[in-house]
């Protein structure tokens, strides 16, 4: 369930007077995701996505993430842009909430992935890397290294509740962090390259979507955070070393990694993979059963760490 904040038709109406997009013919709002309230509106004059950022996003981080997506779409890349109002405004305010308008782009999302569609995810990685290299404006990323201490000690001594196994696990994620991979090429990176971030069609990469953990990190652990999400079964126990290979060989057809980098990359993956542990993991703990949002397993990517705690670069398939 991803709408915390509701939308009238009176309120809708007075919201898109303020565009050349024409009046709304449907409205309804959308199941998937977590951090904001998506509605699809189609109008007169075509489809769009209208969201409502919610409290997890910080109001003030809105301008650099809509400047960066309406980057990319204009280097061509298939994420959809933010629509301006008459004024060029892409940013506005509804019913209390920072909001804004997204072109619509066709394609599904996929649960489980084959080999083609993680080489189609890994070259429009690539691609991403390519187009934001003249994106100059920075920001940290808040859910970095430094941040993991602090957010597993926020859990209070819990994590055995989820899973025996998950202290343990978290205690060798934190220890293999310490010696965090550094000097390595930095870019604007996505950092939640997830499948249901990602919509194909016919084979082809449609849209990349949600760019609010987007932020200016290393590049391979962009990759690496990709690899988690795309090369393993949704609960985390199976490996697929085809999908490894395919999406690794989709990201070199546009960028090549350094010999730093490849080396690098089961840290960094087994860096990602403690991040979506933790932050899973203070969500299941932290989540009124009765809320309307589906926690998510931390052990899905618990399993996914302690799989690349014990990986060589050769097993990363590339």
């Amino acid at each position: 369930m991803a709408v915390y904040t509701p939308v009238s038709a009176d309120e809708l109406a007075v919201f898109l007077a303020g565009y050349d997009i024409g009046a709304a013919i449907s409205f309804k709002g959308i199941a998937e995701g977590v951090e904001n309230s998506n509605y699809l509106l189609e109008t007169t004059a075509g489809r769009y996505i209208l969201t409502l950022y919610e409290k997890r996003v910080a109001a003030g981080d809105l301008p650099w993430f809509l400047g960066l997506i309406g980057h990319l779409a204009a280097r061509g890349l298939p994420v959809p842009g933010p629509v301006a109002d008459r004024g060029g405004r892409t940013l506005q305010q509804l019913n209390g909430r920072p909001a804004c308008l997204i072109d619509f782009a066709p394609g599904v999302s996929v649960t489980e992935a084959t080999p083609a569609a993680a080489r189609a995810v890994g070259a429009a990685l690539g691609q991403l890397h390519r187009a934001a290299s003249d994106f100059t404006a920075v920001r940290p990323n808040a859910l970095g290294p430094a941040s993991w201490p602090p957010l597993a000690q926020r859990c209070h001594g819990k994590l055995g509740e989820i899973d025996p196994a998950l202290p343990g696990l978290v205690a060798a994620g934190l220890a293999a962090a310490a010696d965090w991979p550094a000097g390595l090429p930095v870019t604007t990176i996505h950092a939640d390259l997830f499948p249901d971030n990602v919509l194909l069609l016919d084979g082809r990469v449609t849209a990349l979507i949600d760019f609010y953990f987007a932020c200016t990190d290393a590049r391979a652990y962009d990759v690496a955070v990709t690899h988690a999400a795309w090369c393993f079964s949704h609960d985390g126990r199976q490996y697929f070393p085809d999908r490894a290979a395919a999406l690794m060989q989709g990201y070199a057809s546009e960028v090549a990694l350094d010999a730093a980098e490849r080396a690098a990359l089961p840290r960094l993956a087994a860096g990602a993979a403690l991040r979506f542990t933790l932050t899973r993991a203070f969500d299941w703990l932290n989540t009124p059963a009765d809320a309307l949002v589906t926690r998510k397993d931390p052990m899905a990517f618990a399993r996914r760490l302690a799989w690349y705690l014990a990986a060589t670069p050769e097993m990363m398939g590339g």
